[in-house]
């Protein structure tokens, strides 16, 4: 089995429509949203290497310095699966992009490190 990343992202511009939304209908999305996602979890069990978590505000760190940055990372978990089409699929229709103000899920694999 081959390990592979999965990258949660969401625009700034999706979690600002989300923030806008009345906090009634936030609460209720969610309340739907975690409800799915725990049922997408228990379908996929066996998967999970690492079931991951949210990220938080992020630091970007080069050359000149360290800044803040905002970017469309949102969270991230990591599975096995025996293919990446196979590990792409299981992530079809997840509640953080059906339910959730996702823009998307990024699949890759984790490739061995280089000895040397």
């Amino acid at each position: 089995m081959k390990r592979f990343l999965a990258v949660f992202l969401g625009s700034p511009a999706s979690m600002d429509a989300w923030k806008a939304l009345p906090e009634s209908e936030r609460n209720r999305r969610e309340a739907d949203g975690m409800k799915a996602w725990g049922d997408w979890v228990r379908k996929h069990e066996a998967a999970f290497v690492d079931h991951g978590s949210p990220l938080g505000k992020t630091k970007r760190i080069a050359a000149k310095g360290i800044g803040d940055v905002r970017n469309e990372l949102a969270a991230w978990t990591v599975v096995e699966a025996e293919s990446h089409d196979a590990a792409a699929s299981m992530f079809e229709g997840h509640p953080h992009f059906s339910i959730f103000p996702g823009d998307a899920v990024e699949v890759m694999e984790c490739l061995p490190m280089p000895e040397g």
